[in-house]
């Protein structure tokens, strides 16, 4: 099968694992350059005015390990793609996945998947509709609607995060009402709306990352964070040990992944007084620090997962 990986580079670990894992299975994996593929919305030489990829970058690896990047002025055949969207480009990277799609090509994450697990807002609706646990949050906009907001939520500190933002940026712990008021009243001089959500203080700065693929969770490490951050991304000095999870977290993190219509995801999820709490879905998940803390081989486990799902379009 040709397993196509949309990344803007081939010597990241998550692009590099992908494209060792394709081959050790048999595959030929080819690296595309997401924002080298220009959509062509006109008519096609045939007349029937479909929609043509153009002008791609790839590097299709007939060595092993060692792939090629060239220019060509067409987008190569594919079976199935795992894409690997930036959050700086997740509006390019959504239309060209759902170019693709439309095209019929298999992939582990669709383009509505990517774009409502980006839009925390979104993202969380997604999840209180399909009655599964979040922290209590309130979109804002204005210094009143703030106000507001903490009554509804409870006294500070407060956690005020923008609606799109990776690895813990644009996340910030915010100790009283007037240093809240200011940070939602910067945002709207620049267009911002943010989230108010509750703070967890009993997680004490951890948290569980869960990497799903398909209906099964393949690998969890808890995280921890360091010097007193509330933040337990490994990419802001965290720490990781493997963690073990019950049934019921399990199921959790399978749910609030269907629910965005995702094949494969980092689930995040912290511990409450009330019980788990879904805190983020993340469409492209690092794979270095999950797979360094656990042993376990994520990156295979994509592959055959997406291989199982080709397979299936193929017998119908």
């Amino acid at each position: 099968m040709k397993i196509g990986i949309l990344s803007r580079g081939e010597t990241l670990y998550s692009t590099r694992r992908l494209i060792e894992a394709a081959w050790s299975r048999g595959h030929e994996p080819i690296r595309i350059d997401t924002l080298s593929i220009g959509v062509d919305f006109g008519m096609s030489a045939a007349g029937d005015g479909r929609v043509r990829l153009v002008n791609v970058q790839t590097a299709v690896s007939h060595q092993r390990y060692l792939p090629k990047s060239r220019h060509i002025n067409y987008m190569p055949h594919i079976d199935g793609m795992i894409p690997r969207i930036g959050s700086s480009i997740t509006y390019y990277g959504v239309a060209v996945v759902r170019m693709l799609q439309a095209r019929g090509v298999v992939t582990t994450a669709t383009a509505d998947g990517i774009a409502q697990s980006r839009d925390k807002s979104q993202s969380l609706q997604l999840m209180a509709r399909a009655g599964l646990p979040v922290p209590r949050t309130v979109l804002a906009t204005t210094p009143q609607a703030a106000l507001a907001a903490m009554q509804a939520i409870g006294k500070p500190p407060i956690v005020v995060k923008l609606i799109e933002g990776t690895q813990g940026q644009g996340v910030f712990l915010v100790p009283n009402v007037a240093t809240v008021t200011a940070v939602l009243a910067k945002l709207r001089s620049v267009s911002k709306p943010a989230l108010i959500q509750e703070y967890i203080a009993e997680s004490k700065g951890q948290d569980t990352r869960i990497l799903v693929v398909g209906d099964r969770c393949v690998a969890a490490m808890r995280r921890s964070s360091s010097n007193g951050d509330f933040r337990s991304n490994l990419h802001l000095g965290g720490t990781a040990v493997t963690a073990q999870l019950t049934p019921e977290i399990k199921q959790l993190a399978i749910a609030a992944t269907k629910a965005h219509g995702l094949g494969v995801a980092g689930v995040d999820i912290l511990d409450s007084k009330r019980g788990a709490l879904l805190l983020e879905i993340n469409s492209s998940p690092g794979l270095e620090g999950i797979e360094a803390t656990t042993g376990v081989d994520v990156a295979d486990a994509i592959i055959q997962y997406l291989e199982k799902r080709i397979k299936e379009k193929l017998a119908k």
